[in-house]
């Protein structure tokens, strides 16, 4: 048995050894086979920033003011000539005032267009736009949808940088994401979270919904924002928030970039979004609505009314017909038949698969352009 000078003589090579070991494990995780499990901070597996993310995407946001020239009421007894000269008034111009807002946008090309909500510039005299840089510049309307709560904005400045766009089919609930915007009018201001929910829709907010939602904090002048991933991409415009105090309450909501590309570049190209339109009213079947019809379902959408004259018409679709298919895509909800339909070019041919008092039907109806909704 060894003797205490031993042990001593032992001790000190012993834990220099162990603790040159760690170094190496620590320094090379995977030339030993813990580079699924194993990591130090700030590598891949465990980023302690995200600078470099938000250091791409920033100089792409933009803020956004606003102003509206609005009348001021007066008095319905002093729209009387007679008592305006009285009251020393005369024929002086109602008195105006100036409203102003603000929100935020995201540059989407080089060539100057922006994206933001359509509620942050809808009505406005005049639209401002304040780059990172600082630099600033008036911008024009090229386009506005009402129905995804998207318009698209152009300035004219040199040298500026567009916005890298990301895959937001691809996202997952728990990914990280980073919002960029201008709250209360603070500045641009960067919060983090997680994505929540993927295709959040029937919150009545627009006609297609399909939102991103997130627990990143978003509030009133984040509007029209980015929402990036990790790596500076554009994975959504932030669009609004659910709070019952005015204020971020961890449920926020992106419009995802698959659908605002897609806006974007029809308003670029026609000025105005062009969509599908069957002319057809549905609502959803569930499966006691399908036991009630005595239906052998438990999901589609029943087609309640048909637009006379319209595509579903025209082709031969019934109120009371059952649409199970869209060009051989099942269909389980009306958001989705909707947003199917409005992705397709006029012109083109959709084979609607249909239950007809029991029995399949497959009919083929040629797409007409949805007419411009009336506000």
């Amino acid at each position: 048995m060894p003797d205490g000078k031993t042990l001593k003589f032992l001790f000190w090579p012993v834990l220099c050894g162990v603790l040159l070991a760690t170094i190496i494990l620590l320094r090379y995780p995977q030339q030993f086979g813990l580079g699924d499990g194993f990591s130090r901070p700030g590598s891949d597996n465990m980023p302690t920033s995200y600078a470099d993310a938000v250091q791409r995407a920033t100089p792409s946001v933009v803020n956004i003011y606003t102003s509206t020239i609005v009348q001021r009421k007066i008095h319905p007894l002093l729209n009387d000539p007679v008592l305006r000269h009285f009251l020393n008034q005369g024929d002086s111009p109602r008195q105006q005032r100036l409203q102003q807002s603000l929100g935020s946008g995201v540059i989407v090309d080089r060539r100057g267009y922006i994206l933001t909500n359509n509620h942050v510039i809808e009505g406005a005299d005049q639209i401002l736009v304040s780059l990172y840089d600082r630099r600033e510049a008036l911008a024009i309307v090229i386009g506005t949808d009402p129905e995804t709560d998207l318009a698209v904005l152009k300035i004219e400045l040199d040298n500026i940088e567009a916005i890298e766009f990301g895959e937001s089919a691809d996202i997952r609930v728990g990914d990280i994401v980073l919002a960029i915007g201008n709250p209360f009018g603070f500045g641009q201001t960067v919060t983090q979270g997680i994505i929540s929910a993927t295709g959040r829709y029937g919150l009545h907010l627009n006609t297609y919904e399909n939102y991103l939602q997130t627990d990143a904090d978003i509030n009133p002048g984040n509007s029209g924002g980015a929402l990036i991933n990790v790596e500076g991409k554009l994975l959504g415009i932030n669009a609004a928030i659910f709070s019952r105090s005015g204020g971020s309450q961890g449920i926020g909501l992106a419009i995802p970039t698959d659908i605002a590309s897609g806006v974007m570049d029809s308003i670029i190209r026609h000025g105005r979004v062009i969509r599908g339109w069957l002319g057809i009213e549905v609502t959803e079947l569930n499966p006691q609505v399908a036991k009630n019809l005595g239906l052998p379902l438990e999901r589609g959408i029943i087609i309640t009314s048909t637009y006379p004259g319209g595509p579903a018409d025209k082709a031969g679709l019934l109120p009371g017909d059952v649409i199970i298919r869209i060009n051989d895509d099942a269909v389980s909800n009306g958001r989705a038949g909707l947003m199917r339909v409005s992705q397709m070019m006029p012109g083109e041919i959709a084979s609607i698969e249909v239950l007809r008092q029991g029995e399949e039907v497959n009919i083929h109806a040629t797409v007409g352009t949805r007419p411009t909704p009336t506000s």
